[in-house]
């Protein structure tokens, strides 16, 4: 897949992107930036749920938004407002999304089955979807993305409102669904894609900061990343003035993590940067944070 230029300005005036360019292949994209970023209207345009104001999107060569049809059969996708029909049980659910996608009668059934077992959920099969846990419902969204077998699976923030338990089930079974189709997860929270992307997209206020490898994100913010213990009186005018990726209270005063082209102040030292410090030394640098 290749997004060529691609723009979106709504009715109102706000432009929601300008000019992102990605070249994609099989694996993990995580697509991070925070609320506002513009990940989700990028997310509906590579779902073919609109088009760009500008630029292009290419699957195999083909223009999608001129011929989309040709994307959408080999597309899953499972948005961030994902709804289930309570009172129908996962296998009924995903039996008639399976007829509205056009899936021959003959092979539904037994695909049905197969995408309620790759999720971990055909125990649960006949049990109604009012009693599923938020975690549940999230696996049988990415159940009902898979019924087509798509080489092209978009999820847009899948876990919000998760437990961590939930969280990191979903980060696992993401992993294992990769193999040689493009995964595209969009999401906000680091976390969520450290350990399974392949390759990372940053953006901010409608624009691409970063694509690449998460390792070479993580190399430019060396050299930059601190652990300083302030007093606890001190930590209001430091969160104001400083882009801090972590806190930890201690017995003698308030353990930061800061990113900083210099040292925050007296006593702090250099430390090896995470994803999470690369991230935010990114938007800071960009006026994004």
């Amino acid at each position: 897949m290749r997004v060529e230029g691609v723009g979106f300005r709504y009715p109102n005036g706000h432009e929601a992107l300008a000019g992102v360019d990605l070249a994609l292949g099989p694996g993990i994209l995580g697509l991070l930036g925070p609320n506002g970023a513009g990940k989700s209207t990028l997310m509906r345009i590579l779902a073919t749920l609109a088009k760009p104001g500008s630029g292009r999107v290419l699957w195999n060569g083909v223009d999608t938004a001129a011929r989309p049809d040709a994307l959408r059969a080999e597309l899953g996708y499972l948005p961030q407002d994902f709804g289930v029909y309570p009172a129908l049980s996962a296998r009924e659910f995903l039996a008639y999304l399976a007829a509205v996608k056009g899936l021959p009668s003959r092979v539904a059934g037994e695909r049905v089955d197969e995408c309620l077992g790759m999720v971990g959920l055909a125990e649960a099969a006949d049990r109604r979807l009012g009693g599923f846990s938020g975690g549940m419902r999230q696996r049988v969204g990415i159940a009902q993305a898979l019924l087509n077998d798509p080489k092209l699976l978009i999820v847009d923030e899948p876990t919000v409102g998760l437990d961590p338990e939930e969280r990191l089930r979903f980060r696992h079974l993401i992993t294992d669904l990769a193999g040689q189709r493009l995964v595209i997860l969009s999401t906000h929270i680091v976390s969520d894609i450290e350990a399974s992307a392949t390759t990372l997209a940053v953006m901010a206020k409608g624009r691409r900061l970063f694509h690449g490898e998460p390792e070479a994100l993580v190399a430019q913010a060396r050299g930059h990343a601190w652990e300083w213990t302030v007093p606890e009186a001190a930590l209001a005018e430091a969160r104001g003035r400083l882009a801090i990726s972590s806190s930890l209270r201690r017995p003698d005063g308030i353990r930061l993590r800061v990113v900083s082209a210099e040292a925050p102040g007296p006593g702090a030292t250099g430390v090896e940067p995470s994803l999470e410090d690369a991230y935010l030394w990114l938007l800071d640098r960009h006026g994004a944070r």
